[in-house]
């Protein structure tokens, strides 16, 4: 398999996300950020303006899991933070919800079942934002299940899933790419800025002064809407040939955030700065595990991965399931979102989220009438997409 050089990944890069995007309307959803939020600044669009806080900004299913602190802790919060931004945390709501109806669509349930997953989505989220910062609420199977199986991994499993190996080298071929110098110049430059080294010894309780090496480094070629931007894996060694641990670095370019921010918000202007600043409110284990920086003059944020990290990827639910399922998720974005407000902007949010409801629906008109236009509109655009992409193929 002849694999691409740097200067030769744009193609091979764009058909890669044309195919994965091609899959299934769930995937076409969950990689269409900039289309979620071109349909929310059309003209006329009114929404409810909750308090500013940081809201995740692709706020989808599929962007929450379970994600480890420097402790070993493990809890179920936001994990990707690209588009984070000081902002209405509507938009997160409508964007969470909109993703659950697309995977009951998915699975085959009735429109019964996702009117009533919205209801309890809205409800799980109202709850959380009022009930404090306490993150034991009940759990669904399904996430003790996840839970289960992050806490048991080790850097074994990591290892044999991300890099096929226990070898301290990174294999090309499908997943990696190779580097150019230059590249591979910056990458060790980045590992040798205090800032990364602190990152890397601060977890596990390693020694402050142990010695960090970068040990081989690649082009990683991961994620949909990330296509085609600087991300790169590096196996970094920490200690001597005596006490030796190997560490796994995801180097993720940061680039200006498709959501709409408050104004005079007061974000980071580094993107890299503003998605580490987001991810410490928002997903804390995450936050303190991050680091902005700068490679090939781009701004980046980097995060060890560490083997308690782990996407929710749900293949099927059945309808009941499905319903715990969305409540339990949106009270973990509801639990992010109040942490940051005051007691009275909490109860101020929570009393809007009441308005506006019928009585053949617990749930908010906007957010209904929001979650049906985004389904038809995207429904069309994923067949049109679907269309465009089998007519390039041929």
């Amino acid at each position: 398999m002849k694999l691409p050089s740097p200067d030769d990944r744009a193609a091979p890069l764009l058909a890669r996300q044309r195919t994965k995007m091609s899959r299934s309307a769930q995937t076409y959803v969950r990689g269409s950020t900039v289309k979620f939020y071109e349909w929310l600044n059309q003209d006329g669009r009114v929404l409810p303006e909750g308090p500013p806080v940081w809201i995740c900004g692709d706020c989808h299913y599929g962007n929450l899991g379970p994600v480890a602190n420097a402790k070993g802790d493990v809890a179920i919060q936001i994990r990707d933070l690209d588009q984070t931004v000081i902002g209405n945390p509507a938009h997160d709501l409508i964007r969470l919800a909109f993703s659950l109806a697309s995977a009951a669509r998915g699975f085959d349930l009735p429109g019964v079942t996702t009117a009533r997953l919205i209801e309890q989505a809205v409800d799980g989220y109202q709850t959380a934002l009022t009930a404090g910062h306490n993150d034991n609420a009940d759990k669904p199977p399904v996430i003790k299940g996840l839970l289960r199986s992050s806490k048991q991994r080790s850097w074994r499993h990591l290892a044999r899933e991300r890099i096929a190996d226990l070898e301290p080298e990174i294999p090309l071929g499908k997943r990696f790419w190779p580097l150019a110098k230059t590249e591979r110049a910056a990458l060790e430059h980045l590992v040798a800025d205090d800032r990364i080294r602190s990152l890397v010894t601060s977890l596990h309780a390693r020694s402050t002064d142990a010695p960090v090496t970068m040990v081989d480094a690649a082009y990683w070629v991961k994620g949909c809407s990330s296509l085609g931007l600087l991300r790169y894996a590096l196996l970094v060694e920490i200690g001597d040939k005596k006490k030796r641990e190997l560490s796994l670095i995801d180097v993720k370019e940061a680039v200006k955030a498709s959501a709409p921010h408050a104004a005079k918000s007061g974000m980071p202007k580094d993107n890299g700065e503003r998605v580490v600043e987001g991810a410490r409110h928002l997903a804390p284990f995450l936050g303190d595990r991050m680091r902005a920086g700068h490679v090939l003059d781009r701004s980046i944020f980097v995060r060890e991965l560490l083997p308690q990290d782990l996407k929710l990827e749900i293949e099927s639910l059945e309808g009941e399931e499905a319903v715990t399922v969305a409540r339990f998720l949106a009270g973990v974005v509801g639990r992010a979102h109040g942490r940051q407000m005051s007691d009275d902007d909490r109860s101020r949010w929570a009393e809007e989220l009441g308005r506006h409801r019928s009585k053949s629906l617990d749930a908010p008109s906007w957010l209904w009438s929001s979650v049906v236009e985004l389904m038809a509109s995207h429904e069309a655009a994923y067949l049109e997409y679907c269309r465009r992409h089998a007519r390039v193929a041929a």
